[in-house]
């Protein structure tokens, strides 16, 4: 279908109608004729033609007065004015006066009439289509100008922003308390504050010669046996990490040689230019303070529940003389009283007991006592104490051993006995009334593997990194009325041993507690190592 809007006027209806029916047949169904030129100027008032076509004698008004008015209306619209051979020079002069695209003179030949017509209409289009853009580059022209005047008021603006914003980003960073530090990937140090100067006692131009490994250290065998902090890479480079989080580190005043107590916070310096190398600044925050109070609330802790024992114990013991007969028979209802009592004062000083292993532990204060002695015979006897539990709740019990039935490891055979009856005792407490368990133990390239799998409600996955701290229920739904430090301290007792325990978990299908000791299994009688 063609497009355009084409007006044609002429007195004698026998030519509109010859254009009627070979626009209809050429497929131009815009088309508006008019026998009479007022009509068509009052159609063109309120509407935009690409094509107006006009003959050139009629009454009331000639082509040439009809085709002025519309040039008016609508400069750039492309007109064909139509003519008899006798008004040939008119017709000349009127596309030189008027500005007229096309004569064409009676009888005109149909082929040559639609290629006047489709150039046009396309001379119509490309005229408007220039118009636009002028009108858009004078407005272009206009926001230049406008810009190009207030430029310089621009640039002011922006230079006193930029020296505002520097002023408090250099007022932030000379006055700020915490150490502020700037690193490359390598740990080269290449900017710090005053407040870091002071905290390692060198100016900050001694610190730029030297490396953040040089002022900073850390206890943690983790951090200490990195790959990444052997080859002077602290950072990891290559990785996509963009925050580091340095915790238990210290740093040394080359004054007063005290080793302070801080935490790093360490986040990548953004660039535009990804070629270039990665920056870090970091902030380095004193926690002195929070150590020392610590310290003090874990030793009230620890003294308040040593002091707690004694009388614990005597309450404990004076309740089993009473219901061992000591002072006489006791009824049912007595007897039931007193194991009641008996049992919460039990599992009060099982409390203070967990909380004073948790000190020793977090203290540093607990020596583990290694002897060597058979994995296999510890696994069943932790197994054989939580017998009458997994009867009660009809529980199946699967013992795994993939070893050697001499298989000797040298350890702590107290804590390791603690852990193992941990890990089984919730297995037991967390299974469903006739659910499975079960324990597996093997050796594997010189280390020892423990797990215990059951099927029961399973741990939520967003649950799972809160197991192994401190009073943690494991979940947020609710599980036991435990002290929630019987997982803290396997994970104590087990890093201890420089070895590593893990979960893996699904709602609804079970958990799966497992630890690993390096280097401790002795197979066939060989020398334990320890």
């Amino acid at each position: 279908m063609n497009n355009g809007k084409i007006v044609v006027v002429d007195d004698e209806k026998m030519v509109t109608s010859a254009f009627k029916t070979l626009f209809k047949v050429e497929g131009y169904n815009n088309v508006h004729l008019f026998n009479a030129p007022k009509d068509a100027i009052e159609f063109l008032k309120a509407n935009t033609p690409d094509l107006i076509i006009s003959d050139f004698l009629m009454p009331e008004m000639n082509g040439l007065e009809f085709l002025t008015e519309a040039k008016k209306l609508y400069p750039e619209v492309s007109m064909i004015l139509l003519t008899g051979y006798a008004d040939k020079e008119n017709a000349i002069k009127a596309i030189n006066e008027i500005g007229l695209y096309k004569y064409i003179e009676k009888p005109w030949d149909n082929d040559d009439l639609l290629m006047n017509i489709r150039n046009g209409i396309e001379r119509s289009h490309l005229l408007e289509n220039l118009r636009e853009k002028i009108a858009e580059l004078e407005v272009a022209k206009k926001q230049l100008e406008d810009y190009s005047t207030n430029l310089e008021k621009i640039v002011a603006e922006r230079t006193a922003d930029l020296v505002q914003a520097n002023s408090k980003l250099s007022g932030i960073i000379n006055y700020c308390a915490d150490g502020i530090i700037i690193v490359d990937s390598k740990g080269n140090i290449e900017q710090v504050n005053p407040a870091c100067e002071n905290m390692v006692g060198l100016s900050e131009s001694s610190l730029c010669k030297k490396k953040f490994q040089q002022i900073a250290y850390s206890n943690s065998p983790e951090q200490n046996s990195s790959k990444d902090n052997k080859n002077g890479n602290i950072f990891g480079l290559g990785n996509d990490c963009s925050e580091i989080l340095l915790r238990d580190y210290y740093v040394v005043n080359n004054l007063s040689g005290k080793h302070i107590p801080v935490e790093i916070s360490f986040a990548v310096i953004s660039s535009l230019d990804e070629k270039l190398p990665k920056k870090f600044v970091g902030v380095i925050r004193d926690v002195s303070v929070q150590k020392e109070t610590e310290r003090l609330r874990d030793d009230f802790i620890a003294t308040l529940t040593h002091d707690m024992r004694t009388p614990l114990l005597a309450a404990i013991q004076t309740l089993k003389f009473f219901l061992e007969g000591a002072i006489g028979e006791l009824d049912e209802k007595q007897k039931v009283l007193l194991s009641t009592m008996l049992q919460s004062n039990e599992d009060l000083l099982g409390l203070v007991n967990a909380l004073l292993e948790v000190y020793r532990f977090e203290s540093g204060k607990l020596t583990l006592c290694k002897t060597v002695f058979n994995i296999k015979d510890l696994v069943n006897q932790c197994v054989e104490e939580l017998k009458s539990l997994i009867n009660n709740k009809d529980l199946k019990i699967n013992l795994v051993f993939d070893m050697p039935e001499n298989t000797e490891i040298k350890a702590d055979r107290a804590e390791l006995k603690r852990v193992i009856t941990n890990l089984c005792g919730n297995a037991v407490n967390y299974t469903n009334k006739g659910g499975e368990i079960t324990v597996f133990t093997k050796s594997q390239s010189g280390d020892l593997i423990f797990s215990v799998a059951d099927n029961g409600n399973g741990i939520p996955e967003e649950d799972i990194p809160n197991l192994f701290t401190r009073f943690s229920q494991g979940t947020s739904r609710k599980r036991s009325t435990g002290t929630g430090l019987g997982l803290y301290l396997s994970r104590q007792i087990i890093e201890a041993h420089n070895g590593k325990i893990w979960v893996e978990s699904k709602v609804n299908k079970g958990s799966e507690f497992s630890f690993l000791l390096t280097d401790v299994v002795e197979l066939d009688n060989k020398k334990v190592k320890g």
